[in-house]
């Protein structure tokens, strides 16, 4: 690894450069981010997930930009013009921008205007101007009239087009540009002639104008896809006199009438060269910021969706509702498996309201059901009124649609339940979504889920594998039956992946389930390296091992066992218990491969073992007699549930199709930047309406009004 590279690393992330290196040489290895972080503590000063993804991040970026140095070095060279101090200056360059700027004057062109110029022979008249002491540049312009050139004012145009190629690739001309818009771009945006009803959604951005710098993510995600479908034209300049001043001052020297040539020759760089350049590098920075910041919203409330509080090992009844075509009612037992299934329909069309709850009751009764899940969907909150109308002493949960649907198409769910059809696969993913909201999630493209900001305009492969890590960081944080978790739980296991999540399945499908840890090294393509990575993640309940139903990694269990016999007791006496717990000195304990911070955490971890990070769930209700828009009017005070955070603000569902929208101006009496600092999703709130579009559907809502 590129020393220059790590200490670059270290200077962005305010770390040592051992913790950086430390960290690369891990994952060069093949460890993961989740088993760095929680077992190799003492390696990398205890950093978390986030600050080695930034390392991991980092090191791609500057080992990418490394390539392109290599690529400008080496055409340099083949043009013969590499001298040493430009190959050192190219090498010791670590800014993209500022790297293609040197590269500029050698990069292979097309045949511009300059180039033509020079072809006619004119560069010579071009250096006679760029001195600015000739004051009569037309007299010394006929001299290069001829064959080429038909009179003066040609010969001066091929100069001064050769000028502001100079001009263009200057590096100090480039800085003094990008440094005016980074400071000064204003972002405008009009609407095409003709599109205003077509394109009416955009119309916020009819004729829209604010500094770049302070344009939020999702008004320039909004403006992007408008211009996107035609509707919008978008532009990014800043004030143009005030850019050619600045450049001016750098090039034009004397008031001469070579003088003036020079500062045509300035202002024609800007406007046809360098103005659009900059623009487009603009245009693409503020896309890509803006995109990181939709994808970094979308990651935080991904997380939180997976990280909800799963109901447990209960046993369920999932009802997804529907008018005419009825609720579909399935039955699941502790571990989620179908036990029984029907359709009834209390609404209309059909209102067969009596034969609805008889069939309820009997299955409540046959299965011994200890909780309802109803689905938010279409008819949920008559549903979930009938329901409770029958007081059947279980807990009743309204639990999110968002991408059951698509779980129940996919090739997944077929896999699962080729003997169900779609309806009822959706009515199961209901179901175990509330007895384990990650286990069932993690079998969803996350873009549909729909806790996202502009999710289908941002770059698709940075989405993926931004959510993707997500996923992997919420699985391992958990921890995974192994005897339970269905194959698209294992693969995102720390080291594992879909062909050994696939040969854990097939082996326990085999062989009835896993007595220990250390039997996962029989399973196919089980190495050495995999079953490190993996084994601190999975967890054997009433296994041979009482250390494997913890996060305690296999690795220190002989460290344990010498803490239990110090202290002269059994494993089993030791684990969860916490006064025998607190009699251990972890300074006695400190060996040169495990360090304070390792002991520490199997302390805590031998105080509660398997302890789930998640919260506990709570029932709710939503507002009774509030089943449509039309019901709604301004001044209510209602409850709700947080089911999507943005930049703008939070959108809540309040029992009604269209979530309410709560804009971060309305959340608390204080200023702040990110809704997220105030609300978290899933979270219960109390809101106030105060305004209600029934023309766009829309409702404003406020939190801090309804005095929470």
């Amino acid at each position: 690894m590129n020393t220059q590279i790590i200490e670059l690393i270290a200077q962005a992330l305010s770390l040592s450069l051992k913790q950086v290196n430390k960290t690369i040489e891990l994952l060069s290895e093949g460890a993961t981010v989740p088993f760095i972080a929680r077992y190799r503590k003492e390696v990398t000063g205890s950093l978390d997930e986030v600050q080695i993804l930034k390392i991991n991040e980092l090191k791609d970026k500057y080992e990418t930009l490394e390539k392109r140095k290599q690529t400008i070095l080496k055409s340099i060279d083949e043009q013969q013009l590499l001298k040493p101090e430009l190959k050192q200056k190219i090498e010791q360059c670590w800014d993209g921008n500022e790297l293609e700027d040197i590269y500029l004057p050698f990069k292979p062109k097309r045949r511009t205007k300059a180039a033509i110029a020079r072809e006619k022979g004119l560069e010579p008249m071009a250096k006679i101007l760029m001195k600015q002491y000739e004051q009569y540049p037309e007299s010394r312009a006929r001299q290069f009239v001829g064959k080429n050139c038909k009179d003066e004012q040609e010969v001066l145009e091929g100069a001064r087009d050769i000028i502001a190629e100079w001009v263009n690739e200057n590096e100090r001309t480039r800085s003094i540009v990008r440094n005016s818009f980074e400071r000064r771009a204003t972002i405008k945006s009009k609407v095409v002639k003709g599109k205003e009803t077509e394109g009416i959604k955009y119309r916020d951005y009819f004729d829209w104008e604010e500094p770049l710098k302070r344009c939020a993510s999702h008004r320039l995600l909004a403006m992007r896809r408008g211009e996107k479908e035609g509707i919008l034209k978008i532009s990014i300049t800043p004030d143009a006199e005030m850019v050619l001043e600045r450049m001016n001052r750098f090039w034009v020297k004397g008031r001469t009438a070579s003088s003036q040539e020079v500062e045509k020759a300035v202002k024609d760089a800007y406007k046809r060269l360098l103005q659009p350049s900059i623009e487009t590098e603009f245009a693409k920075l503020s896309r890509e910021k803006g995109e990181e910041e939709a994808i970094a919203v979308f990651a935080e409330n991904l997380k939180q969706l997976l990280l909800a509080a799963p109901l447990g090992q209960k046993r369920v009844l999932a009802i997804d509702p529907g008018y005419r075509t009825g609720c579909k009612v399935v039955c699941l037992d502790e571990l989620g498996n179908i036990i029984g299934n029907t359709t009834i329909f209390p609404h209309p069309p059909q209102q067969q309201k009596r034969e609805a709850e008889r069939s309820i009751s009997d299955l409540v009764a046959k299965y011994k059901i200890e909780a309802i899940a109803i689905g938010n969907g279409t008819a949920s909150r008559e549903t979930e009124q009938l329901v409770k109308g029958m007081n059947i002493g279980s807990q009743v949960f309204v639990v999110s649609e968002d991408g059951a649907s698509v779980y129940s198409a996919s090739e997944v769910a077929r896999e699962e339940f080729p003997e169900y059809d779609v309806t009822v696969r959706g009515a199961i993913s209901i179901g175990r979504r509330l007895m384990d909201p990650l286990a069932e999630l993690v079998k969803i493209d996350p873009k549909s889920i729909g806790v996202g900001q502009y999710q289908h305009d941002v770059d698709q492969k940075k989405l993926k594998e931004s959510l993707n890590t997500v996923v992997e960081l919420a699985v391992n944080n958990v921890g995974v039956n192994l005897n339970t978790a269905s194959k698209h739980v294992l693969t995102h296991v720390s080291g594992l992946g879909p062909q050994l999540a696939g040969n854990i399945i097939q082996y326990r499908n085999e062989n009835g389930a896993f007595q220990s840890r250390a039997e996962l090294k029989k399973v196919a393509r089980m190495g050495a390296k995999s079953f490190e990575q993996c084994a601190g993640f999975l967890r054997i309940a009433g296994g041979k091992m009482v250390l494997d139903n913890s996060a305690v990694h296999p690795e220190v269990y002989p460290l344990v066992q010498k803490m239990a016999k110090d202290l002269g007791c059994k494993l089993d006496e030791l684990i969860g218990n916490e006064q025998l717990v607190s009699k251990i000195n972890a300074q006695t304990y400190i060996t040169e491969q495990f360090g304070l911070p390792t002991i520490k955490d199997i302390l805590k971890e031998l105080a509660k073992p398997g302890l789930d990070p998640r919260e506990e769930i709570e029932a709710f209700s939503f507002a009774e007699g509030i089943y449509s828009i039309e019901d709604l009017y301004e001044g209510m005070t209602l409850p709700g549930v947080v089911n999507n955070i943005t930049k703008f603000g939070a959108f809540v569902d309040i029992g009604i199709k269209q979530a309410g929208l709560v804009h971060v101006s309305e959340m608390t009496n204080r200023f702040i930047n990110d809704p997220a600092e105030v609300v978290k999703l899933q979270q219960k709130v109390k809101v106030k309406v105060i305004g209600v579009d029934l023309s766009r559907n829309r409702i404003q809502l406020s939190i801090k009004q309804a005095g929470q």
